[in-house]
């Protein structure tokens, strides 16, 4: 297999786990919302755990399907509009990845922990 063909391999399945990722991430969040919830948790504290695992799950797959993203973006001749098209998506999936880490955490990603605010 030529270099082209392996570099593709790897951004699809990279991207391949992410989508995996974030499935798999779905369905362990729900179960334990599930479990919380039958144990009789408060409502607010398992919706919120539910809402972080989730959260979780997609800020992870997301950093798996940039990569991907990243990595076959060297297999195809660059372009004007193939770069843009990557910036475009490097961009939306960096807002998200920045909002989810201000929904997990309750701060921003450059903050650190004293500096959080609470309102």
């Amino acid at each position: 297999m030529e270099f082209v063909g392996v570099v593709e391999t790897v951004g699809r399945v990279l991207e391949a786990a992410g989508v995996a990722i974030i499935a798999v991430g779905a369905v362990v969040a729900t179960l334990r919302f599930l479990s919380a919830w039958r144990a009789g948790a408060t409502p607010h504290t398992t919706y919120r755990t539910y809402r972080t695992g989730v959260a979780q799950a997609i800020l992870l797959g997301l950093e798996f399907l940039v990569a991907g993203d990243i990595i076959r973006s060297v297999v195809i001749e660059p372009t004007f509009t193939s770069v843009g098209v990557l910036a475009i998506i490097v961009l939306i999936r960096t807002f998200l990845s920045l909002e989810l880490t201000l929904e997990i955490e309750g701060r921003w990603p450059w903050q650190r922990e004293e500096d959080r605010g609470d309102g």
